[in-house]
C-alpha cells in the first residue's frame, strides 16, 4: 500500500507540474511556446527511435529530428501550407540514408523514420491553433481567439486523464483493451469522456462557443485523446517496452504524457477551422461525401 501511495504521489505531482508549465507556455504563447514545443519534440523523437530499436528496427534519428524542428518552425511562423514540402525532403531524406547508410531491414527503417514524423506533425497543430481566429481582449490583453480553444482542449484533455484513472480504478471491471492496455476499463473511459464533456461545455459558454459546438468538439477530444494513449500503447506493447523512458516520474517519458494530445489536437483544429471558424455544417458535409460516393462508384 506504501508503493501504491508513493506512486500516486510522483505521479500527482510529476502531473501537476508538467500541466502547468504546458499551461503557463500556451498562456504566453510564442517563443515560450516554441521553445516547450521544441524541448518536447527533441526528447519525444530520442524516444521513439529507442523504442523502436526494441523491436529490432533502426529509424534514423537525424532525419526524424531534423523534420520535426522544421515542422515546429513552420508552424510557429504560421506556414503550414509548407508542410507538404518539409514531408517531401524527409521522405527522400529518409530513402537517401538506407541508400547510402543502408542496415537492414530497409523498407521497415524507411517506415520508421517517415512514422516518427508524425510526433512532430500533430504536435504542430497546437501552435495553429494559438494562432487562429479573430483577436480578442481581456482585461486589455490582446490575444488570438485560438487561445481560448487551446484552453478548452487543455482542460477537456486534463479531465479526460484524471477521470479515467481515478474511476477505472475504483469501479473499472470491464477492460477496454485487454491486450494493448489492460489497465484500461470501459468505466473508466466513459467516466472520463463524461467529465471530458461536461468541462467542455461549462469552459466553452465561458469563452463564447455556441453549446452546439463545445459539445461535438469536446466529444472529438476525449474520444481521440483515449485512442491516441491506445495506439502508444499498442507501439509499447509490440516492441516490448512499459514506457517511452523514465524522465517523468510516475508517468514514464515525454510521449507517455503527450500520447493523449497526438490524436487529439489535429482533429480540434480541423473540427475549428472549418466547422467553427469557416462555418461548414455537417448537411454541407454529408452533402459533400454523397457527391463524393456518386464519382467514385459512377
Amino acid at each position: 500500500m506504501a508503493v501504491l501511495d508513493s506512486l500516486l504521489k510522483n505521479r500527482v505531482v510529476t502531473g501537476f507540474t508538467i500541466g502547468a508549465v504546458v499551461f503557463s507556455c500556451i498562456l504566453l504563447g510564442g517563443k515560450y511556446l516554441l521553445a516547450f514545443l521544441l524541448v518536447f519534440i527533441v526528447i519525444a523523437a530520442k524516444e521513439y527511435a529507442d523504442i523502436l530499436k526494441n523491436k529490432g528496427f533502426l529509424p534514423f534519428f537525424k532525419v526524424i529530428l531534423a523534420v520535426s524542428v522544421s515542422m515546429i518552425l513552420v508552424s510557429a511562423c504560421g506556414y503550414d501550407n509548407l508542410f507538404p514540402l518539409v514531408l517531401l525532403i524527409g521522405t527522400i531524406g529518409s530513402f537517401l540514408a538506407v541508400l547510402f547508410r543502408g542496415r537492414q531491414p530497409y523498407i521497415a527503417n524507411v517506415a520508421t523514420t517517415i512514422l516518427g514524423f508524425l510526433i512532430a506533425w500533430m504536435p504542430c497543430h497546437v501552435c495553429l491553433i494559438r494562432q487562429m481566429g479573430p483577436e480578442v481582449s481581456l482585461f486589455n490583453i490582446t490575444f488570438k481567439q485560438g487561445l481560448y480553444f487551446l484552453i478548452l482542449i487543455f482542460f477537456v484533455i486534463l479531465f479526460t486523464d484524471i477521470a479515467a484513472y481515478f474511476f477505472g480504478i475504483r469501479f473499472g471491471k470491464h477492460k477496454l483493451s485487454p491486450v494493448i492496455s489492460p489497465k484500461k476499463t470501459i468505466e473508466g473511459a466513459a467516466a472520463g469522456g463524461i467529465c471530458a464533456v461536461i468541462s467542455g461545455l461549462i469552459i466553452g459558454k465561458l469563452i463564447g462557443i455556441s453549446l452546439y459546438h463545445s459539445f461535438v468538439l469536446s466529444l472529438l477530444i476525449t474520444v481521440f485523446a483515449q485512442l491516441g494513449d491506445l495506439s502508444e500503447s499498442l507501439i509499447k506493447r509490440d516492441a516490448g517496452v512499459k514506457d517511452s523512458g523514465n524522465s517523468l516520474p510516475g508517468h514514464g517519458g515525454f510521449l507517455d504524457r503527450a500520447d493523449s494530445y497526438l490524436f487529439s489536437v489535429p482533429v480540434a483544429y480541423y473540427y475549428i477551422k472549418y466547422f467553427i471558424l469557416a462555418g461548414l455544417t455537417f448537411p454541407a458535409l454529408t452533402e459533400f461525401i454523397r457527391k463524393l460516393f456518386y464519382v467514385i462508384c459512377s
